[in-house]
């Protein structure tokens, strides 16, 4: 009987894990992105913070540093705006391919259409941003273009 216990305990253990530091499907990771930017607690309506503790629960090792390193933007990129009031955001894993999983992103921001493409690694820490694309630009770009 203690066994079983010990067993539960050391997989709950791990579970805890990994849930602090990815996500366990690509489509939770998206959706956690916009929980950001709805209209409630101010703490959740100011956009996906820029601080190193969201950059490694949220991104690849390659852009942790790009997001949490201040910058001064024209507008926030996960919305494609400087300002935002989005409507309901719908989410779709489009391609699987290799490594890489490809999730849209869609939603109205202030009554403009916006479509966005979240690439996704999948690893030891759950899934992960490796980029975002928009139509004319990838989010790796766009810090690259901004960076101090």
């Amino acid at each position: 009987m203690r066994e079983l216990a010990g067993i539960v305990a050391m997989f709950a253990g791990l579970w805890l894990a990994s849930a602090e530091a990815g996500f366990r499907t690509p489509e939770s990771l998206v959706r956690n992105v916009y929980a950001y930017y709805g209209e409630g607690a101010p703490e959740l309506s100011k956009g996906l913070p820029r601080n190193a503790a969201t950059a490694r629960q949220f991104f690849d090792l390659a852009l942790r540093k790009a997001w949490s390193t201040p910058r001064v933007e024209p507008y926030d990129f996960l919305v494609q705006s400087p300002s935002w009031k989005l409507g309901p955001v719908t989410i779709a894993v489009v391609r699987r391919q290799y490594d890489k999983t490809y999730v849209a992103a869609n939603f109205d921001n202030r009554g403009r259409p916006v479509a966005l493409n979240f690439v996704l690694v999948s690893g030891p820490e759950g899934w992960l941003i490796t980029d975002v694309e928009s139509p004319h630009d990838s989010l790796r770009m766009f810090m690259e273009q901004f960076r101090n």
